[in-house]
């Protein structure tokens, strides 16, 4: 499995590009159209199936109608428990983060447990609210793709509205760190980590009885 990340969104969303031999591709979060990411995804010669969302800020959601027109053939998957964000922008903040309402109406909508497989790549989905209520992550190869659940020695946000602290610890605990150490953690924000790194520093993780 190979992981291309490129920043987007003004407020520095990370966008992903996944990818293995078979040349099968997804899309991870598209804060907004990256032409990077679509550049290397032509010259690699590889089909985007699928476009998938971890939650329904505006933040990762307002490059998805732009990436539709270029890959009219990739899917749109979400959370079941995420369409309320998906479909209103006072929900999803785009009028404040991006300037612009946005809307999504996904194709798929997954709920905790669900996997699916994208050429080789078998993804499992973990339904992890708190951020948001449908916030979700997506466990493949060795690697959690923890949209604004986990961060590098930080977690999301909870301020927004409906987030829940008390649900996003319970989600750190109960479908994160049950992963191995080793897993790598592409986050949302900030940079990658690894989930034993976080049993080590993290100050939020540090204080979770698990």
């Amino acid at each position: 499995m190979q992981v291309y990340n490129y920043i987007t969104s003004p407020i520095g969303t990370n966008t992903y590009l996944v990818t293995d031999e078979t040349k099968s591709a997804f899309i991870v979060d598209p804060g907004e159209f990256s032409q990077d990411l679509a550049d290397k995804a032509a010259e690699d010669g590889l089909e985007v199936k699928y476009i998938i969302l971890t939650h329904g800020h505006g933040d990762h959601i307002g490059g998805v109608a732009k990436f539709q027109e270029l890959y009219p053939e990739a899917k749109v998957v979400a959370s079941e428990k995420e369409k309320d964000f998906l479909n209103d922008p006072k929900l999803n903040n785009s009028p404040y983060i991006l300037g612009r309402a946005v809307t999504v109406q996904p194709d798929i909508l997954v709920k905790d447990g669900d996997t699916m497989w994208i050429g080789n790549m078998h993804l499992e989905f973990r339904s992890t609210p708190g951020h948001t209520p449908g916030g979700m992550c997506i466990v493949t190869g060795g690697a959690v793709f923890s949209g604004d659940t986990l961060f590098r020695a930080s977690v999301g946000r909870t301020d927004f509205p409906y987030g829940s602290t008390a649900d996003l610890i319970n989600s750190i605990k109960t479908k994160l760190l049950t992963l191995p150490d080793d897993t790598i953690v592409y986050t949302g924000h900030m940079d990658v980590t690894t989930i034993g790194f976080e049993r080590r520093v993290n100050p939020v993780v540090g204080a979770i009885r698990w």
